[in-house]
């Protein structure tokens, strides 16, 4: 099985996408579903994460001409 250790939360103004990825730097990284940007529903979503991974990360890409950051 599997060792996801790590969530990743790609933040947009209206849906974030949520995924999964196993430890390592090869590790699998497997699309876990979105969720709607409202601060409630992060809240939710990030409260649940946070309770069954050991790092949760933020990532905002700006564009084509910007970088993207991860938090």
């Amino acid at each position: 099985m599997a060792d996801y250790r790590e969530a990743l939360i790609d933040v947009a103004k209206l849906r974030n996408a949520v995924a999964i990825a196993e430890a390592g730097r090869e590790g699998e990284v497997r699309f876990f579903g979105e969720v709607d940007a409202s601060a409630v529903n992060m809240r939710r979503v990030i409260v649940r994460i946070a309770s069954r991974f050991d790092r949760v990360h933020f990532c905002y890409e700006a564009g084509p001409t910007a970088m993207a950051f991860l938090v």
